[in-house]
């Protein structure tokens, strides 16, 4: 297993080392978006090799990067590519016809337009673009012109990462807030973990108005209420769409500084939940959530407008991420289960049938054995059974193959 981070340096420049990382950042941009035009304009070619020998010349020449920047130029314009690529065809497109619903199929070849790189940063390899120097204490960065030399600064709690066990890969040059950053990113080998490991089973719940809740092998249940979460992200709805009604620059740049401010308050939130679970429980744990993939968009979910649009937003992705890499780094496991059936089967009888929920009273009621409680704890008590499964040697455990409903 290895495990993976990205470390935040907070470069401490001058003037002239500013200049030139700007300098640097915003022609990297720019020759992005040459490359982004010419794959649009190629048939979607995102071969590196293809495209380093058709543009390597030009973008040296017009855009005065180094040799290595050119070729991490081309792979970053490349790898978004990819990246859209898979996320359109994990999402086909949905139409009607003839009174029936279809599905197709999209690929990158849907987009309208070439993608747009719209913020000045740049990726540097390291050794090549980036190196510590003086016994670790300063690095040295290649820009435009002649090597920066500068010292910077990390939070205490990354200073673990320094201490010979993690190696460096590439690095990424941002500005924030006037600030510039070097976010790198670092793995390290670890052992896998068995299922021999365990030594206690979390079934977590993720949703709205519970962000969490978690039932685990000592047959507590914890709830982690979302209801000033939501709350507090519904206010930023409603200032974006002020601002978006304006059209204003001035409001167009409000509209960056509030999503930066809201995606960093979540982020925040979803490392504390995370922390606090992984803190918990200690080593030896594996963490059960389910699959939420498509979980706004399954045939099957019948959400309000407001629902859908609160789903669709929630940070459920990056709450398994933070999750993911504390857990590893702690010694423990998580791992993904089929989400069928979960919030309708009785942990007790084993009885799935939709109707013993009741989602306006947010409770769960067995019409065979007479089991209560509240549907978000019948979730997180299915999803920890699903992971005691794994645990016995069962890979891909789904309650589908349990379900005994009745007409």
């Amino acid at each position: 297993m290895q495990l993976a981070v990205v470390l935040k340096l907070k470069l401490n420049t001058d003037d002239a080392s500013g200049q030139a990382f700007a300098d640097t950042a915003y022609q990297y941009m720019l020759a992005c978006d040459d490359i982004s035009q010419y794959i649009f304009d190629h048939d979607f070619v995102v071969n590196s090799v293809v495209l380093s020998k058709e543009l390597y010349s030009h973008l040296r020449e017009s855009f005065r990067l180094k040799s290595q920047m050119a070729q991490s130029a081309i792979r970053t314009v490349t790898a978004r590519y990819q990246t859209v690529d898979t996320q359109m065809k994990g999402k086909p497109v949905k139409f009607s016809a003839d009174g029936k619903w279809y599905s197709a199929e999209r690929d990158m070849t849907w987009l309208a337009k070439p993608l747009h790189f719209h913020r000045p940063q740049a990726d540097l390899v390291r050794n090549r673009d980036y190196s510590f120097v003086d016994n670790g204490s300063k690095i040295s960065i290649n820009t435009l012109g002649k090597r920066v030399v500068c010292s910077f600064t990390v939070p205490k709690a990354m200073n673990k990462f320094f201490d010979g066990t993690w190696k460096f890969g590439t690095a990424k040059l941002v500005n924030v807030k006037r600030n510039w950053y070097l976010h790198i990113s670092a793995t390290k080998d670890a052992p896998d973990f068995q299922r021999d490991d365990t030594k206690c089973v979390v079934g977590i719940d993720r949703g709205l108005r519970f962000i969490d809740t978690t039932f685990d092998t000592a047959q507590q249940t914890r709830f982690v209420s979302g209801k000033q979460i939501l709350s507090k992200r519904r206010k930023f709805d409603s200032v974006r769409a002020q601002l978006q009604s304006r059209g204003t620059k001035s409001a167009k740049r409000a509209l960056k500084r509030i999503s930066g401010r809201e995606n960093r308050w979540m982020a925040d939130v979803n490392h504390q939940l995370s922390k606090a679970l992984v803190t918990k429980y200690g080593p030896g744990t594996l963490f059960t959530l389910e699959d939420l993939k498509d979980v706004s968009t399954d045939a099957g979910n019948f959400h309000s407008k407001q629902q859908t649009h609160d789903l669709r937003n929630w940070a459920f992705y990056d709450l398994e991420t933070k999750l993911t890499y504390k857990a590893h780094e702690a010694g423990s496991e998580v791992i993904k289960v089929d989400a069928s059936y979960t919030s309708q089967r009785c942990p007790r009888c084993g009885r799935i049938h939709k109707e013993n929920r009741d989602h306006k009273m947010h409770a769960y009621h067995c019409d065979r054995c007479g089991f209560r409680t509240n549907d978000d704890r019948v979730g997180a008590m299915n999803i920890w059974l699903l992971g005691t499964l794994w645990v016995s040697g069962i890979d891909n455990p789904s309650l589908r193959n349990s379900q005994t409903r009745n007409a």
